[in-house]
């Protein structure tokens, strides 16, 4: 059963596994996750567009395997939207594409495959597995500018064992001349960029038409003084700097949202930066790390990673950075790597 969303990626990685097992044992399947308006369509800056599910139908016909379209939008909903949604209004900064490998591309997608009796699940993310010492583990793609890995640190043992991820050892540059040597329809589509459900629309309008009021309030420093006004906490992420307005004498950063008191303070990027976090809802590729492990976290999906000790205990993760870092912001995922290795990753609640 292969994952196919209309792009080149996983379209490559369908007319590979094709290849290898012979396309009467392939069945390529598209999920219905949202509908976006026609400017979204005409972009080609989302994924999961009406127009997308036609192309990839289109590749699954050139590469010769079976194709079904399943209707996922009421799962996207409530697992991706409305949490993304509850996040902003509460000064958090979600991260949707990690809810959606999780809760929806593995966790819906694998059930499926089991039910139709399929022995792997192959998609085209950019990551690795390996077999080794009794287990599996969750390695970074070969090429790092395009390593998907921070998304899939949910996945476990008995999930990891019917991944395939065909696309683990080939650069992007690869993967468009394989897809044009096999004539793939879609071999020089444009990579989405966006939010897909967010599309086109400005992030603020967005979530106030899914029902987050406007609140205004005050801008202040770390010591409350108050500086300016702004129009909702939902317009800010922690270490933001643009967007704060102007005549301020140095350059301020985010540092904390108070959605209650509807408050967005601001400081110095010293005063903005954490050397130490807590995360919740831990998961653990393998075995959960020993107190005082020393490891690498990235706060983001295109982040630095960076050096940290970790305590953790139960759902619960205490990370100490040795060296201080901006944009620790809360509601981002924290995934936990040694060397290319994912360890875990866990939601980031407080500094």
């Amino acid at each position: 059963m292969i994952a196919m969303s209309g792009g080149v990626d996983s379209s490559v990685a369908a007319a590979l596994t094709a290849d290898v097992r012979g396309q009467e044992a392939c069945a390529g399947v598209a999920m219905r996750l949202y509908s976006t308006g026609e400017d979204a369509v005409r972009s080609g800056r989302t994924c999961c567009a009406p127009e997308d599910l036609y192309d990839a139908r289109r590749a699954a016909a050139a590469i010769g395997i079976r194709f079904y379209i399943y209707d996922a939008q009421e799962t996207f909903r409530a697992q991706v939207i409305e949490p993304f949604v509850e996040a902003y209004a509460g000064g958090r900064t979600p991260n949707p594409c990690v809810r959606c490998n999780d809760q929806v591309k593995f966790d819906w997608l694998l059930d499926r495959a089991r039910k139709l009796g399929a022995a792997e699940l192959v998609t085209g993310h950019y990551a690795r597995v390996e077999y080794q010492d009794g287990r599996f583990r969750l390695l970074r793609a070969a090429d790092g500018s395009k390593d998907q890995s921070y998304f899939l640190h949910g996945l476990t043992q008995e999930e990891l064992a019917l991944v395939r991820f065909p696309l683990g050892t080939l650069t992007k540059t690869q993967v468009r001349a394989l897809a044009r040597q096999r004539g793939l329809p879609n071999a020089d589509k444009r990579e989405s960029m966006e939010i897909c459900f967010v599309a086109g629309t400005p992030l603020p309008r967005f979530l106030e038409e899914h029902g987050v009021a406007p609140a205004p309030g005050e801008i202040v420093d770390v010591d409350g003084r108050v500086l300016g006004r702004h129009d909702g906490v939902h317009h800010f992420t922690v270490g933001q700097r643009r967007g704060l307005g102007a005549g301020f004498k140095l350059p301020l950063y985010v540092a904390v949202l108070d959605s209650e008191r509807r408050r967005v303070v601001v400081g110095t990027r010293d005063e903005a930066t954490r050397r130490d976090f807590r995360a919740l809802d831990a998961s653990w590729v393998g075995p959960a790390p020993e107190a005082g492990t020393r490891c690498e976290v990235q706060i983001r999906h295109r982040g630095k990673p960076l050096a940290a000790v970790v305590d953790a205990s139960g759902s619960e993760v205490d990370v100490k950075l040795l060296e201080p870092a901006l944009g620790v912001a809360p509601g981002q995922s924290a995934v936990f790597y040694r060397g290319d290795e994912v360890l875990g990753g866990a939601t980031i609640t407080a500094s």
